[in-house]
C-alpha cells in the first residue's frame, strides 16, 4: 500500500493564547515602553533593551519576573540591575559602533549582551569564575558573540587590550578606581557607581585635554566592588 501525499498539520493557537516567546517578547516591549516614560531617550539603548531576551539570563524560575524594573539574585550573593539603572548607565556612555567597552562585573552576561549592541568590542571582568561559566553558557543560548571574557580582579583593569572608549562598573567602589581613569582613551567615559552600602551615586568621568570631568546622576544600591582599588572580602 503507497502513502498518499505528506499534509503539513497546521496547528492554531486557542483565542488569547500567547506562545512563550509572544509573551516575553510582549513583557520586554512593556519594560522599554516604561524605560522610555522614565527618561531613556538614546534610542540605540532603547533598541537593544527591546532586542535582548532579559529571561534568558536568569534562572528559570525568576523568568516571570525578568521584565519588571528589579534586580534580580543570580548567584553567589551577585545580583542582575534593575533594567532603568542599566540603561542609565549606559546611555551615561554615549556609546558609538566603534567602541571598544571595558565592562567590570559580568554577572550573568546581560549586560555585556546589551553593549555588544552598543559598541564595536566589548572586554568583560569577572571575580568570579562559577559567574564567568556561567555568563557564556547564557550567551551561547542568546545568540550573543563578540565578547571577550577574564576572570580576575576588575578593579585593575585590563592593561593589556586598554585603552578603552568607555568603561562601566557593575558595582559600588568606595571612591573611583585610579587604575580604570589610567585606562581611558582620550575622550573616554568612565560610568561607575560610587559610595558605601547605604548612599552610592552613579558618576560619569570624562577623560578630556583639560583633565577629568565628573559629573554626579541617580541614587542607586549595588552589591560592592571587591578588589585591590574596591573594597576588601
Amino acid at each position: 500500500m503507497s502513502a498518499g501525499p505528506f499534509v503539513p498539520v497546521q496547528t492554531r493557537r486557542a483565542p488569547g493564547a500567547l506562545a512563550a516567546g509572544d509573551d516575553f517578547a510582549q513583557r520586554r516591549a512593556r519594560m522599554v515602553e516604561g524605560l522610555r516614560r522614565r527618561g531613556i531617550a538614546d534610542p540605540a539603548v532603547l533598541a537593544a533593551f527591546a532586542a535582548v531576551p532579559r529571561h534568558q539570563f536568569v534562572d528559570e524560575a525568576l523568568s516571570g519576573r525578568s521584565y519588571g524594573d528589579d534586580a534580580l539574585p543570580i548567584g553567589h550573593g551577585q545580583t542582575l540591575s534593575q533594567p532603568f539603572i542599566a540603561a542609565r548607565m549606559l546611555e551615561m556612555l554615549h556609546l558609538t559602533p566603534v567602541d571598544r567597552v571595558l565592562e567590570i562585573g559580568t554577572g550573568s552576561g546581560y549586560q555585556s549582551a546589551l553593549l555588544g549592541r552598543l559598541a564595536g568590542a566589548v572586554y568583560s571582568i569577572e571575580r568570579l569564575a562559577a559567574l564567568g561559566a556561567r555568563a557564556r553558557d547564557n550567551w551561547g543560548r542568546a545568540g550573543v558573540a563578540g565578547v571577550s571574557l577574564r576572570i580576575g580582579d576588575g578593579t585593575l583593569g585590563w592593561s593589556a587590550v586598554a585603552p578603552f572608549d568607555a568603561i562601566v562598573v557593575s558595582a559600588a567602589a568606595p571612591s573611583v578606581p585610579a587604575t580604570l581613569l589610567a585606562q581611558l582613551a582620550p575622550g573616554g567615559r568612565l560610568v561607575v557607581p560610587v559610595g558605601d552600602a547605604a548612599d552610592q551615586r552613579l558618576r560619569r568621568h570624562r577623560r578630556t585635554g583639560a583633565g577629568d570631568q565628573m559629573e554626579i546622576a541617580e541614587s542607586c544600591r549595588f552589591v560592592p566592588l571587591i578588589g585591590a582599588e574596591g573594597f576588601a572580602e
